[in-house]
């Protein structure tokens, strides 16, 4: 069995289902919002069942963080825990998903100019995958750098995608690598793998068969189970464990056990 390719920032149609959960779930954390509304007396209360819901939630549906956390903090702006969040990025990020190309543009543009990570980063996906504007690899590097620079996700994980393709820029594994790390190190399951996959192939460097384990055992973790990237990272992890003594193996898992979030 060999490594499976390198995982690119895109959903397939099989995780429509999932979607779906997705969906009922947004739904249901709507309608304890207009709960919490009226219990604002009781606003400890709610902080508790919000983390627990939350809790269950990411733990189940990691892969659809940024749905799950937007209606999360929508709830907790109904108890006066969080600040409402910038709604013209909302809408930006909205209207992109549903293929308004011209009016996400319209709404990141200025919002990007202004400093923006998350519009940043927005018009650094448009330009890269030629949706709205033309596609213009060096265009995507400018916005996505400035993102990835003020710690947004996306941005450093389609760094490290075009530094390992040579896309705009020279190829350079290393330079790749940095980049999933910093998204990696931030729980970002994608980027966990693609580092696992450049440890396992040794991308600039000498193969590191425990820290691919690691990475490869936390990207599975993170994905859901009917997530096909999952299946990917399960077998990658499977293909560095055969060449891997029992002491690795058990080395690997627990740097997996003790790593944590930054």
């Amino acid at each position: 069995m060999a490594l499976l390719p390198r995982l690119r920032s895109a959903r397939s149609r099989e995780t429509e289902a999932l979607q779906q959960r997705v969906t009922t779930l947004q739904a249901a954390l709507n309608q304890c919002g207009q709960a919490a509304k009226r219990l604002r007396t009781f606003r400890r209360e709610a902080t508790v069942g919000l983390a627990l819901v939350m809790l269950a939630a990411g733990f189940a549906l990691g892969v659809y963080r940024e749905p799950i956390v937007e209606a999360g903090a929508a709830l907790g702006q109904a108890v006066g825990l969080t600040k409402p969040p910038l709604p013209e990025i909302d809408q930006a990020q909205a209207a992109y998903q549903k293929g308004d190309y011209a009016t996400a543009l319209r709404l990141a543009r200025p919002l990007a100019a202004a400093g923006e990570p998350r519009a940043e980063s927005l018009i650094g996906v448009m330009a890269y995958r030629g949706r709205g504007l033309p596609q213009d690899y060096g265009e995507a590097l400018t916005w996505f750098r400035q993102a990835a620079d003020a710690g947004n996700v996306s941005a450093q994980f389609y760094l490290g995608l075009m530094a390992a393709a040579g896309q705009g820029v020279p190829q350079d594994y290393r330079e790749a690598a940095a980049w999933f790390r910093r998204a990696a190190e931030q729980g970002d399951p994608e980027a966990q793998y693609n580092l696992g996959l450049s440890y396992a192939k040794g991308e600039g460097g000498e193969p590191d068969n425990v820290s691919a384990y690691m990475w490869f055992n936390l990207a599975a973790a993170r994905f859901t189970t009917s997530d096909t990237r999952r299946n990917a990272a399960v077998s990658s992890r499977e293909v560095v464990a055969a060449k891997m003594t029992p002491d690795e193996i058990a080395e690997a898992q627990k740097r997996a056990s003790e790593w944590t979030r930054k």
